[in-house]
């Protein structure tokens, strides 16, 4: 027999063996990460009905800051969600569609919701068109990759291998929030794609980490709201908050490092 015809074989005794099926109904997980879609899908809405309003009043620039706020927290809150839904499903159990839910949940809420919020932003300063939709488009495309080559990895493992999706949705979050210049902004987004598809390390958010996460989304929701509001001293906080999202991207690979380096040298 050749080897085709062995590994055929081989799969059709293995295919012989009894094995249990996956459930395939919605667990308590699969809810949250339906939540972190729909998050998603309402972020796109606001922005639509935001965009749509501006235009029929003839009213150029940026967008309400209201709006803005509203499609922020949205994509915060979906965030909290994916963090959560991962903990349910490791508690209680998850269904055997848990992770094809959950990639094309993140699709929607990590990768169109972010790119569309960069496109319409980029598309109401002053430049060239074809810059931020070049630049959204590399945002999504980043994030279905990375999802696939989540997707065929072993699990178990400490880090995760490139941006994670929803730190990067945060980070392009950011980079509209600061308002650059449309060039800055482009080349802002393009890097933040680039780190999502990259070989780099970031740790997983497990036990207090975790933790920390969800308070750090909280807390960003109540800035959008403070911010949305017009408060005093919200501008100021939006700087701070975007300033340690970008920081806490850039450096944490360097920190990973350092601390595999110092493993190694006590070894």
């Amino acid at each position: 027999m050749t080897p085709t015809e062995n590994a055929v074989a081989a799969d059709g005794a293995a295919s012989t063996v009894p094995q249990e099926a996956p459930r395939l109904r919605l667990g308590v997980a699969d809810y949250l990460t339906l939540g972190n879609a729909l998050c998603g899908f309402l972020a796109v809405w606001a922005l639509v009905v935001a965009q749509s309003a501006q235009e029929a009043a003839g009213i150029a620039g940026p967008l309400p800051r209201t709006a803005m706020a509203t499609v922020v927290g949205l994509m915060l809150v979906a965030a909290a969600l994916d963090v959560l839904d991962g903990r349910v499903a490791r508690k209680l159990g998850g269904s055997g569609m848990g992770a094809e839910l959950d990639n094309l949940a993140d699709v929607i809420s990590f990768g169109f919701a972010p790119a569309f919020f960069f496109v319409v932003w980029g598309m109401r300063t002053e430049g060239p068109d074809l810059l931020p939709v070049a630049a959204g488009g590399a945002v999504l495309l980043a994030v279905i990759v990375r999802l696939a080559r989540f997707s065929c990895q072993a699990p178990g493992a400490s880090y995760f291998t490139g941006l994670p999706c929803p730190f990067g949705a945060m980070a392009v979050v950011t980079v509209v929030l600061l308002d650059p210049p449309l060039v800055a902004g482009v080349t802002a987004v393009l890097l933040i794609s680039w780190l999502m598809v990259s070989r780099m390390e970031y740790p997983k958010p497990r036990g207090r980490k975790a933790h920390a996460v969800l308070g750090i989304l909280a807390v960003g929701v109540a800035l959008m709201a403070v911010w949305g509001m017009g408060l005093p001293a919200g501008q100021t906080l939006i700087y701070l908050m975007s300033a340690a999202v970008l920081g806490f991207i850039v450096t944490i690979p360097f920190y990973v490092l350092a601390v595999r380096r110092a493993a190694a040298a006590q070894d």
